[in-house]
C-alpha cells in the first residue's frame, strides 16, 4: 500500500500520524512498553489530543526481538495466528549457558530490550528513532515518519513501518516469486493467487524478508501485508495492513545462513522427507488420456531403457470428471484400483494421487459435506460456491476440528490402498465474503489456510505411515508451511524464459525458509521442444526432488527423442548416486533449516558478485550448478574464489571470475567447491539404499593439512591431507568404503579401519570430450 505523493506529500486523501517523542516506559517480564504521542507535548493540554501508539519489545528467543505498535486496544483479536516456537529463557530453545535472559535498561537518552546479540534501543530525545543493534553496530532504524497509522481516502486504517536499508543492502526471500531474485526496487502484496510463473502473484507468500546486512524481517501477520522494498520510499523497506495491532520480528545473524536458521526456529524447521522422495516421480500429466494400461506401458518402457523410477503420479482424472474430489477412483477407467495399485507397487514403485482442498457439487461428498457443516459457509449460513475450476465447487472449512477429521478420513481410505503420498494441489482462491466455523477473520485466512490444509494432509500422512514416511507434494504455502515439504513452483510454461524463472522461484522460497522445491521438468503449459526438454532434465534432476510432469502431452522422455532418454537415464543415475551427498544436505535443511537448493549469496555472503546471481545455485553446500538455458548449450556462470572442479569432467576452473561454455545435452556445469569431500553411493538405480555401504569418498583440492569430517547414514569419515598423502577413516571399522581423488581410486576391505591415497605426482585430468570451452574457461 503507498500512502505518498513524492518525497514531501501525502496521495490525496491520505492522513496519517507518527509516533514523535516517548511518554513514558515501563519494563516487566522481559518487556519493555513505551507510550509515543503523534505530537510534541509542550503542556498539559497537548495530552488531551491523540492517537498515542503503545510500542511494545518483546524477545521470543535470542537474537529475535517483537516489536508490536498499537493504535486502538479495543479490536477483537482474531485468528488465525501464525504458530510461533517461543522460548522461555534456561529452555532447549534458550540455553542460560549461552543467552543470558532479555534485558531491558532504560534512562534518560534511550529505552533498550536486548536479547542474545540483538537489542532495540528507542531514543527518549528528538527525533523519533528506533535502532537495532548487534554487537554495538545498527543493523536498520525505523526514523522520524517510518512507524505510523495511516488512513487512506476511503476511511481505511492501516499500520505502517519503515525500515532503513543501508547503502549496498540486498533483500531477498518474500516466498516463491518469479521475479528478480534481488527484491530492491519491488512492490510484493502478500496475497496467495493462481497466476502461473509468469506474473508478480505468487503461490507461496511469506511475509519475511532477509537481507545481506546481518538481519531478517518477519511480519506476524498472516493476511495481505503489502511490502514496498525500496520503491515508494527508496532507501528504506516498507510494510503495512489494514489493522489496530501489528507485530513484526527483527532477526539477527552473522550471516544470512544463520538468519535462515534462526527465523525457522521461530516459524519451524521442514520435516526430513523420505529418501525414495528423491528419486524420479512420473506422472500421467493433467488433461492426457490414460488408464492402467497406459500408465503400465509408461512404467515398463522405464525399466526397459534402464530408466530408474521412484514414483508414480495419478493427476486430476484418477477421479471422475466434475466429481473432484470425491476422493473415488474413475470405475470407468480404473474397475480394480487396489490390484492396480498392489500390481504397480510390485514393481518396486510409491504411488501419489493428486487432491485439492474443493468438492465440486456434484461430487457425492457436497451434500455429505454441506450436511454435516464442513463446508465453508456464507455470513447468511448458504454454502459458499462458484464454478471456476469445477461446477459448483466449495471448500472445505479446515478451522472446524470435525471438518479436518472428516477430510481426513477420506486419505485414510486411500492409504489403506496403497497409496503412499498426495499431490496438494491448490489452496490458493480463498474467498473472503465467507463466515468460517472458529470465527476466523476471513482476510486473515485467506493465506493461512494453506497452512491448515496442507498441515491436515501431513498429519494423516505421520499418523498412518510414520514421521520418516510422510510427504506431500504442496503448491500454495505461507510462512510456517516449511514444516511439510515437499512444495513445487506451480504452472510455468514449456520456455526457457519459464524455466529461469522457474528457479527464481525457488531461489527466492529456499530464502524464505523452504528446504524442499521442485518444479515440472519440461514446463507445464504447453509442449516442450526436444531440446528444451533436455535441458529442463538437467536442472530437474539437480534440483531437490525431480518430477516429470506436463499439463496435455505425456512427459516420458521416448516422445521426444532417443537421446533424451539418454539424457535422462544419465542424471537420474548421477543424482542417485549422489544420495550419499544429498540426503545429508537434505537433513542440515531439517536440522538447521537452510535450504537444499542456496542462492550463491547464501555460500557466499562476502562476494559480492554473488549478490544478484539467479540463474546457478548451490545444491548443498559443496556443488554449483549452473543449468543451461539454450538449445545450444551456450552457458555463462561466475566461479567463487578457488580452484573448482567440474564433477562430470575433472576439469578445473579457478576463480574467482565468469566462466562461458558450450555443454552439450549429456552435460551440464556442475561443479565442486574447493577442499569438499564429495561421498558417492554404490547405488545408481533407487534412491533409497544404505548411503554408506560402498561408498566413495571423492576428494577435491584439498590442501595440506586440511581435515574434512564427512557424516553418511550414521557414520562419520573423516579424510586428512598430509603432505603428497590423502588418509582416511570411519567411524565404522567394518564398513566398506573408498577413496577417490584426482582419477585414482582404492577400495577399502572390511576391518581396515582406514585407507591412504599417494596423491605425488599429481594426476592429470583430460577434458571432457563433451565439453568445448570458450573465452574466460579453462
Amino acid at each position: 500500500m503507498k500512502f505518498t505523493d513524492g518525497y514531501w506529500l501525502l496521495r490525496e486523501g491520505v492522513t496519517a500520524a507518527h509516533p514523535v517523542e516517548v511518554l513514558d516506559v515501563s519494563a516487566s517480564g522481559g518487556t519493555l512498553e513505551i507510550h509515543a504521542p503523534t505530537q510534541p507535548i509542550r503542556h498539559r493540554g497537548d495530552l488531551l489530543k491523540g492517537p498515542v501508539v503503545t510500542i511494545s519489545a518483546h524477545a521470543p528467543m535470542p537474537d529475535v526481538i517483537g516489536v508490536t505498535f498499537t493504535h486502538f486496544q479495543g479490536e477483537e483479536p482474531r485468528g488465525p495466528h501464525f504458530e510461533l516456537h517461543r522460548s522461555a529463557p534456561g529452555s532447549a530453545g534458550w540455553p542460560l549457558e549461552e543467552h543470558s535472559a532479555p534485558l531491558v535498561e532504560h534512562d534518560d537518552e534511550h529505552a533498550t530490550l536486548t536479547a542474545g546479540a540483538l537489542s532495540v534501543r528507542v531514543a527518549r530525545t528528538a527525533p523519533w528513532h528506533v535502532d537495532f543493534l548487534a554487537h554495538g553496530r545498527v543493523l536498520t532504524t525505523s526514523g522520524p515518519k517510518g512507524m505510523g497509522i495511516m488512513r487512506d481516502a476511503a476511511g481505511a486504517h492501516y499500520l505502517r513501518e519503515q525500515l532503513n536499508l543501508g547503502v549496498g543492502t540486498q533483500v531477498y526471500g518474500l516466498g516463491e516469486r518469479f521475479g528478480p531474485l534481488v527484491k530492491n526496487g519491488q512492490v510484493v502484496d502478500m496475497w496467495n493467487a493462481d497466476g502461473g510463473t509468469a506474473t508478480e502473484q505468487a503461490y507461496k507468500n511469506v511475509p519475511f524478508y532477509l537481507t545481506d546486512a546481518g538481519y531478517g524481517v518477519f511480519v506476524d501477520h498472516p493476511g495481505r501485508v503489502s511490502f514496498e522494498v525500496g520503491s515508494e520510499a527508496v532507501s528504506k523497506v516498507q510494510f503495512s495492513a489494514e489493522t489496530q495491532q501489528l507485530t513484526y520480528y527483527v532477526i539477527y545473524g552473522p550471516s544470512p545462513k544463520d538468519i535462515l536458521r534462526t527465523y525457522t526456529r521461530l516459524t519451524g524447521r521442514p520435516a526430513l522427507p523420505p529418501a525414495w522422495s528423491f528419486g524420479l516421480w512420473l506422472s500421467t500429466s493433467f488433461t492426457t488420456s490414460y488408464d492402467e494400461a497406459t500408465v503400465t506401458s509408461f512404467i515398463d518402457g522405464m525399466r526397459e531403457r534402464e530408466l530408474p523410477l521412484s514414483v508414480f503420479h495419478f493427476d486430476c482424472f484418477w477421479m471422475r470428471e466434475f466429481n473432484w474430489c470425491d476422493f473415488e477412483w474413475d470405475p470407468r477407467v480404473f474397475p480394480d484400483p487396489a490390484g492396480m495399485l498392489t500390481r504397480l507397487k510390485d514393481k518396486g514403485l510409491r504411488i501419489c494421487v493428486w487432491i485439492n482442498p474443493y468438492i465440486a457439487q456434484r461430487s457425492p461428498l457436497f451434500a455429505e459435506g454441506k450436511a454435516l457443516g464442513h463446508l465453508l459457509r456464507r455470513p447468511d449460513g448458504s454454502v459458499w460456491q462458484w464454478d471456476l475450476w469445477q461446477p459448483g465447487m466449495a471448500l472445505v472449512d479446515f478451522t472446524s476440528p470435525a471438518a479436518r477429521d472428516w477430510y481426513a478420513a477420506k486419505l485414510e481410505a486411500l492409504l489403506d490402498q496403497g497409496v503412499d503420498c498426495f499431490k496438494t494441489d491448490f489452496g490458493e482462491r480463498v474467498p473472503v465474503d465467507v463466515a468460517y466455523a472458529d470465527g476466523a477473520d476471513p482476510e486473515r485466512m485467506h493465506n493461512y489456510y494453506t497452512y491448515l490444509y496442507n498441515r491436515t494432509v501431513f498429519e494423516v500422512l505421520r499418523k498412518h505411515r510414520g514421521e520418516a514416511e510422510a510427504v506431500v507434494f504442496a503448491r500454495s504455502a505461507t510462512a510456517g508451511s516449511q514444516q511439510f515439504p515437499v512444495h513445487w513452483g506451480g504452472d510455468c510454461e514449456a520456455t526457457y524464459a519459464s524455466m529461469a524463472e522457474s528457479l527464481r522461484g525457488g531461489l527466492s522460497l529456499g530464502m524464505s525458509g523452504f528446504g524442499f522445491w521442485s518444479h515440472d521438468i519440461g514446463g507445464f503449459e504447453g509442449t516442450p521442444a526436444p531440446a528444451l526438454f533436455k535441458r529442463w532434465i538437467a536442472f530437474g534432476l539437480l534440483s531437490s526432488h525431480s518430477r516429470l510432469h506436463g499439463s496435455s502431452s505425456y512427459r516420458v522422455p521416448w516422445l521426444f527423442d532417443e537421446e533424451a532418454v539418454d539424457v535422462l537415464r544419465l542424471f537420474t543415475r548421477l543424482k542417485l548416486g549422489l544420495m550419499p551427498y544429498l540426503y545429508e544436505a537434505a537433513r542440515a535443511a531439517h536440522a538447521e533449516g537452510v535450504p537444499m537448493m542456496r542462492a550463491m549469496v547464501l555460500e557466499f555472503p562476502d562476494d559480492p558478485a554473488c549478490a544478484h546471481l539467479e540463474r546457478q545455485y548451490m545444491l548443498g553446500p559443496d556443488l554449483l550448478v549452473a543449468p543451461v538455458f539454450s538449445d545450444e548449450g551456450d552457458v555463462s556462470y561466475y566461479v567463487p574464489d578457488g580452484t573448482w572442479t567440474h564433477l562430470l569432467t575433472g576439469r578445473t576452473v579457478t576463480g574467482p571470475r565468469w566462466v562461458r561454455e558450450r555443454h552439450d545435452f549429456l552435460s551440464v556445469p556442475l561443479l565442486v567447491r574447493p577442499g569438499a569431500v564429495i561421498p558417492v553411493g554404490a547405488v545408481d538405480d533407487r534412491p533409497d539404499y544404505v548411503h554408506a555401504d560402498g561408498v566413495t569418498l571423492h576428494a577435491y583440492g584439498l590442501e595440506r593439512g586440511a581435515r574434512v569430517t564427512v557424516p553418511v547414514g550414521g557414520v562419520t569419515f573423516t579424510v586428512v591431507r598430509e603432505g603428497s598423502t590423502l588418509r582416511a577413516s570411519s567411524s565404522d571399522p567394518a564398513a566398506g568404503w573408498g577413496l577417490a581423488a584426482g582419477g585414482r581410486e582404492v577400495r577399502a576391505t572390511a576391518g581396515t579401519g582406514f585407507l591412504t591415497l599417494d596423491l605425488e605426482p599429481d594426476p592429470e585430468t583430460q577434458p571432457h570430450p563433451r565439453l568445448e570451452s570458450e573465452s574466460g574457461s579453462e
